[in-house]
Formats: C-alpha cells, structure tokens, sequence
C-alpha cells in the first residue's frame, strides 16, 4: 500500500476514535447511562419524553393511507431476513471454525435499545426494533462476508463501488498482481491476529 494511503486511512482511524469519543459526550449531555442491557435516562428526561409520547389511537388516526397498506410488504421481510440470518450464522460457525478467521459477534451489530424511548408508543417501537434488527443482522451478514473477502480476494474493484466495509480500503489494488500470493497470506495473518487478540 502506498505510504501516502496508509497516511490517509490512519486519519480516517483518528478521526473515527475522536467521533466515538463525542458521541459518548454526547451520551452524556442528553442524561442517559448504560446499565448492561437497559438505557437509564434521568428522571426528568423521562418525565419529558413521557409528555412528548403519541398515544396509539391518535398515531393510528394520523398515519398516511400509503404507509398502512404496505405494513404487510415490509413486516414479510422478516422470513427472508431471519433465514438469511440463520444461514449466515450456520456458515461462520462452520468455515470459519475451519479456516480460523475470528466469529463476528452479532452483538456487536444488532443493537434492540429503542424500547427504552419513553416517546414512542407501542406501534412505533415495534417499528424501531424491527429496523434495528434489519439493519444490524445485513451489517452483521456483511462483516462475516468482508471477512472472507479477506481470507479469499482482499482485491479492490477497477470501478467504484459505493458504500464499502471497512476492510476494503487497506484491500489491494485492481491489477496489483505481483507478491499478489505473498500479500494474500499477510490478509490471513491479520485475520488470525484480529482472532488472537480478542481472545487475549
């Protein structure tokens, strides 16, 4: 990889940590604290949101026709979504058992704390947990798939491709063939570290 890039994605790292480290401040400033699973928020914050909460008839009353009628198309999602999950977790168990690469946690990616909003009624935080696994379970499918990118063809595409994983940008390059067999067990290297550390 050339020095400059490496430069470049080690401020993109940087800039990252100083993200995480203003969303906790964040985390602070709206008075909410994490207690294992649960999301606590100070008393009065509750107490507002509780005010600001749409009870379920009026919510019902002010939905959009469009929305109601296609509830069914998007809530049949969840079949294909949970057999995808099913298969995904099936073939990290297996393979990557065989091959060494460290499991993704699926914690890690799915995320269910919207129950905990105070002002949301019931309808709108099935909706929230619906989404936040949606959403969580195709990060998590798409991590256990960089993953193996990695192990198998950590190779950049020739055109641009729009909304990579984090992993693609340290891949090498398109057309990048010499030390190309040499380069590719370095990427399984990495992998395993990634799986010692965790453990260690």
């Amino acid at each position: 990889m050339h020095e400059k890039i490496r430069l470049i994605l080690n401020k993109i790292s940087a800039l990252e940590d100083e993200l995480r480290r203003e969303m906790r401040q964040q985390e602070s400033r709206l008075r909410y604290r994490i207690e294992g699973k649960r999301i606590e928020f100070e008393r009065s914050v509750r107490e507002a949101h509780l005010q600001l909460k749409v009870g379920v008839f009026r919510w019902l009353l002010a939905i959009r026709l469009r929305n109601l009628l296609t509830i069914p198309i998007i809530y049949s999602m969840i079949f294909p979504l949970v057999f995808f999950d099913l298969c995904v977790t099936f073939y990290q168990l297996t393979c990557f058992t065989v091959y060494g690469i460290p499991k993704v946690r699926r914690s890690d990616y799915i995320a269910i704390d919207h129950q905990h909003l105070a002002y949301l009624n019931i309808i709108e935080k099935f909706h929230c947990i619906y989404c936040s696994y949606a959403n969580g379970m195709i990060a998590y499918a798409r991590e256990i798939t960089a993953r193996t990118e990695q192990y198998f063809c950590p190779i950049k595409h020739a055109q641009k491709v729009l909304g990579t994983h984090a992993r693609y940008s340290r891949y090498l390059d398109y057309g990048e063939a010499e030390g190309f067999h040499d380069k590719l067990k370095e990427f399984r290297v990495e992998l395993a570290r990634e799986k010692e550390s965790k453990e260690g």
